[in-house]
């Protein structure tokens, strides 16, 4: 099933994109090559993601994929599989201390799930940062990662992806200078504080599953929800 599912992608890519010869071999442009390894560096495609998912289930190849990434200031750890709360166990997870910016703390993260943050940093954030206000997103502030809970805490609700420490809560960013931009003072508002902030939650829509904001929900107001089960929704 899984070679079939390849064939179909690979097909698709060619149709997609068209096929490019080089002194007669097969090349594709990068992102594109469901067969190549997954590279923080690659644009977004629908190739990537589907690689991304892919890692899942494969916790080396996902942490080969980390340590290859360029961003030098990137520092984890990984974890064994555990069980850090009866009913919540975690697999293919790391301790991410610091990305391409620093965070508020350390917090607990899949590996698939930090790959995606670095590839949201490199393609959506700084850009986005930069072309506002000429400087990178520094520091980003959250209220955490795993949590062992359902949705809304409910006890009749489905698990959250905190459960399972695939999403991140996200309250703030701040950039190089200094400046704070936050989701409970910033967002709708028509300058380019706001702006930053709607080009941030959209940015993140293709490259995770479930992106849920202020617009959302009251429960949303204050904080972005950047999941990685779902198919982009984005809220």
């Amino acid at each position: 099933m899984r070679g079939r599912t390849l064939i179909l992608l690979l097909g698709m890519v060619l149709v997609s994109v068209g096929i490019a010869f080089d002194k007669g071999a097969l090349t594709l442009p990068p992102g594109w090559n469901p067969l190549g390894p997954l590279s923080v560096s690659d644009p977004p495609t629908p190739v990537t993601r589907w690689k991304l998912g892919r890692l899942k289930d494969d916790p080396e190849a996902c942490r080969e994929v980390l340590e290859r990434s360029a961003e030098p200031a990137l520092a984890f750890t990984p974890l064994a599989d555990h069980e850090p709360v009866a009913g919540c166990p975690l697999e293919n997870v790391v301790r991410l201390e610091r990305a391409g910016v620093t965070f508020s703390s350390s917090f607990v993260a899949t590996c698939p799930w930090t790959v995606a943050w670095l590839r949201y940093e490199r393609h959506r954030l700084q850009p986005a940062a930069r072309a506002l206000f000429s400087e990178p997103v520094a520091l980003v502030e959250h209220y955490g990662s795993f949590a062992c809970r359902n949705v809304y805490g409910r006890k009749d609700a489905r698990r959250s992806q905190h459960a399972t420490a695939e999403a991140l809560d996200v309250a703030a960013y701040r950039l190089a200078s200094g400046q704070r931009i936050s989701l409970s003072g910033d967002w709708g508002d028509d300058d380019d504080e706001g702006e930053f902030l709607k080009r941030a939650r959209q940015g993140a829509c293709d490259l995770f599953g479930t992106v849920l904001g202020p617009d959302y929900n009251a429960a949303h107001a204050d904080h972005f929800h950047l999941g990685m089960r779902g198919h982009r929704v984005c809220r």
